[in-house]
């Protein structure tokens, strides 16, 4: 009887979902390669042969969280109004981690770390955000610097997230915090002659 395989796309996907979900219900340093390949049912070597490690297993799952985040985030139409559209990727980021729980977690949860400030990708989840304000400023509904204020809104969405994945807020108060969160944080970077402008009705979901 041959070996049987252990470099096939099945193996593979199964890897991923294992550890995604590993990895985000577990501390990082108690997910050994062993037990991600007991859980897919495969062996230690089908790891390396894979992803080269644990380490390129962690970079394979963030990958692909990045990638659906981006392509959710660019699926938001521009409109003439910046900041109605910044409640809309805000929308979206929101929806996205509720609906991709285990991703999210791997990819702000401390699997891999996160500098909302560092260099931006042409794949990079933030770019679609950055574009919103860099309009926003230059249409004089929000005064301040691009990275800053992206920054601002990166960590009252994730708090929001974090917390609702958390099962901390859910339903009724989940939307108004999340409305009103965002309000806050955008008025803070208004000028004070302008304020950040109206929200789509659609913006919460």
């Amino acid at each position: 009887m041959g070996r049987p395989r252990t470099n096939d796309a099945a193996v593979r996907e199964r890897l991923v979902a294992c550890a995604t979900e590993m990895f985000a219900t577990r501390p990082q340093e108690s997910v050994t390669v062993r037990a991600l390949a007991a859980v897919a049912g495969t062996s230690t070597a089908a790891v390396y042969t894979l992803f080269r490690g644990k380490d390129g297993l962690i970079r394979e799952v963030r990958d692909r969280a990045v990638a659906g985040l981006f392509q959710d985030l660019t699926a938001v139409p521009a409109s003439e109004a910046a900041v109605e559209d910044l409640y809309a990727l805000a929308a979206a980021y929101r929806r996205w981690g509720c609906e991709h729980r285990h991703l999210y977690t791997v990819l702000f949860g401390g699997a891999q770390s996160f500098d909302p400030s560092g260099g931006v990708g042409d794949h990079d989840p933030v770019g679609p955000l950055l574009a919103a304000i860099d309009r926003a400023v230059a249409q004089g509904a929000l005064a301040g610097d691009t990275t800053l204020i992206a920054v601002s809104i990166w960590v009252a969405l994730h708090g929001l997230v974090t917390l609702e994945l958390a099962g901390a807020l859910h339903g009724a108060a989940a939307e108004t915090a999340f409305r009103s969160t965002l309000d806050a944080v955008l008025r803070g970077w208004a000028p004070s002659a302008a304020s950040p402008g109206p929200r789509r009705a659609d913006a919460a979901r």
